[in-house]
């Protein structure tokens, strides 16, 4: 099957194209399952600290919901479309992550790390927040975070597991057991992982997570889905010809997909994903 489980769009503030913008384009590149899957509202930071399009608004999900799964609808029978968010895990946070996560009939929630307290680790404006900062520490942050994530019970799968690394600040010691560890917390809690593509358009110049990474995972055998992690309707699909290649050197031959927060898996497409 031809998949792609991370999109964004225009109400989550940096990202641009309408939700069926997508969805005509998952038809015209032959995706046979389209996965929406925007960020959750931001409960940690004050509306009014918000930086420009840092997230969607609060009274925006249930739009975003509604629209969704009116879409799943409309193109029943052209493309199967399954409705999901991309849930920040925030430490001490848990309950009104659960709120959400609980409140909408979701077919997939993502877990994903994006911030460390209130910086957004994945935000090109704050990279200055490494300044001062032992790198191997704040990898050790996020790991901690991740393995939490995964152990809240709030999620199907983690998200681009290895972000930290997106702009390319790495410590001098390896960081092979902070990642090990994370990813014995995905097998230990029975989720899934993405290849997020998405990384190989990012100064780190490498999906997310690495190979070292999907190797290792796959030895434990974690379920793994794609994603482009879209943020323009031109990008879906983006770079997971490589992706798919990839996942089958490494010895995967099927993807996990998403109904209802329940994992079904699939083949992969044979040889190729033709975008």
């Amino acid at each position: 099957m031809r998949i792609d489980y991370h999109t964004h769009h225009v109400r989550c503030g940096h990202a641009s194209g309408e939700l069926e913008e997508y969805v005509l384009k998952g038809i015209e590149i032959g995706l046979d399952q389209l996965g929406l899957s925007d960020h959750m509202p931001l409960i940690h930071v004050d509306p009014a600290d918000y930086l420009p399009g840092m997230a969607m608004a609060m009274d925006e999900l249930p739009r975003y919901a509604e629209e969704a799964f009116r879409l799943q609808q409309k193109y029943k029978g052209q493309i199967d479309i399954r409705v999901g968010l991309e849930g920040d895990y925030i430490e001490g946070y848990e309950d009104e992550i659960a709120s959400i996560v609980k409140g909408y009939p979701w077919d997939y929630v993502i877990g994903s790390v994006h911030f460390l307290g209130r910086w957004d680790i994945t935000d090109y404006r704050q990279t200055d927040g490494w300044n001062g900062r032992d790198p191997y520490e704040v990898y050790e942050q996020y790991y901690d975070a991740v393995i939490k994530a995964a152990r809240s019970g709030l999620y199907d799968y983690i998200g681009h597991i290895d972000v930290i690394k997106r702009f390319g600040y790495k410590p001098e010691r390896s960081v092979e057991p902070l990642e090990r560890a994370a990813l014995d917390a995905v097998k230990e809690a029975g989720l899934a992982i993405e290849l997020n593509a998405s990384g190989l358009r990012m100064p780190c110049e490498e999906m997310f997570p690495g190979r070292r990474m999907l190797e290792y995972a796959h030895q434990l055998g974690i379920p793994v889905t794609l994603g482009s992690d879209a943020h323009q309707p031109e990008r879906l699909g983006q770079y997971l010809d490589q992706a798919v290649r990839m996942l089958k050197n490494v010895g995967v031959n099927e993807l996990a997909t998403f109904k209802a927060r329940k994992r079904i898996m699939v083949p992969m497409a044979p040889d190729r994903f033709d975008v």
